[in-house]
């Protein structure tokens, strides 16, 4: 049997941004079922406070791990339109699935001549509905491919973090696809609690020409936003003295929870760690599972050492 069930039960949880509660009530019961046979069983922290948000802290914190729980997908608008939630990558044929007032759907996207994006189905799918890629799980000697691995690998790696994690926060935020917003709040409370000033982000990165699949967990340098210097110097550290394999990461674009923490009024550090992915945003993400390896043992020591 794969190693990788929990990360494929993972992937098939549909929950699109502003609709993640499935996501955490898969969360709630896994950790649930096995927190007892964690080094450390965490405290669990949710609630209406916290809207669909879901937090684990393990003895005496110091360094929070991030990882979103929502995907990329698509809204229904009026007839057969479809609005964009977040950066989706449109193909005509892709296969979406969703549940609407009638029942369970699965439907095509179509791209039409002037890049309008729509949906072909038997019938007409109530207003407001997300819809989100048809599930295709498939995995390799060397690979996996699915859609969803970001973040539902980010979420898979803390998972594993979290079976030897004595200290340290994991925190499953909302919205992050699509601009972000569950942050403020969650960082108020792991900061005014327990005065947490450093974070990882445990997300996915992609391949570029300076990051390649098999090479190694990428520490992020800069994307959009620009991370405090110091402590990214202190991780690379750590990094090196722990010998796990790591690339570095150089990017003009793109974003993370990272942007919050650093918006924020508290001085709370952030990092993104994460796997590097081929075929962005769309059904096919590819990710090497040597990759995937040491992002889970990176996660460990730094969580230990920090």
């Amino acid at each position: 049997m794969s190693e990788y069930i929990l990360l494929k039960r993972l992937c098939k949880v549909h929950a699109p941004s502003g609709n993640e509660s499935a996501m955490k009530d898969f969360l709630l019961t896994y950790v649930e079922e096995n927190k007892n046979r964690w080094k450390v069983a965490p405290q669990i922290i949710h609630g209406e406070e916290f809207q669909d948000c879901l937090i684990l802290t393990f003895g005496n914190p110091r360094t929070a791990i991030f990882a979103h729980m929502d995907s990329i997908g698509y809204t229904v608008r009026y007839e057969d339109q479809l609005v964009p939630i977040g950066g989706p990558h449109a193909e005509t044929g892709t296969k979406l699935v969703g549940s609407d007032s009638l029942g369970p759907i699965e439907c095509e996207l179509h791209l039409t001549d002037d890049k309008q994006v729509k949906y072909k189905f038997g019938r007409a799918i109530d207003t407001g509905t997300d819809l989100t890629y048809k599930c295709n799980f498939r995995e390799t000697k060397e690979y996996i491919t699915t859609c969803y691995l970001d973040n539902r690998l980010g979420i898979y790696s803390a998972l594993k973090v979290a079976e030897t994690l004595t200290d340290g926060i994991i925190v499953f935020s909302c919205w992050e696809e699509h601009g972000g917003g569950s942050m403020p709040y969650l960082l108020k409370y792991i900061y005014e609690n327990w005065k947490i000033k450093n974070t990882l982000i445990s997300d996915i990165t992609w391949v570029t020409d300076g990051v390649h699949p098999g090479n190694g967990v990428v520490i992020s340098l800069r994307d959009r936003n620009i991370p405090r210097r110091a402590y990214i110097n202190k991780i690379i550290g750590l990094a090196q003295e722990s010998t796990i394999p790591f690339q570095l990461e150089v990017e003009a674009n793109g974003s993370s929870d990272g942007r919050e923490i650093q918006t924020s009024p508290y001085p709370i550090d952030w990092c993104f760690i994460g796997a590097p992915e081929d075929n962005v945003h769309s059904p096919d993400e590819t990710v090497n599972k040597k990759d995937i390896k040491n992002m889970i043992e990176l996660y460990s020591y730094l969580m230990e050492k920090l």
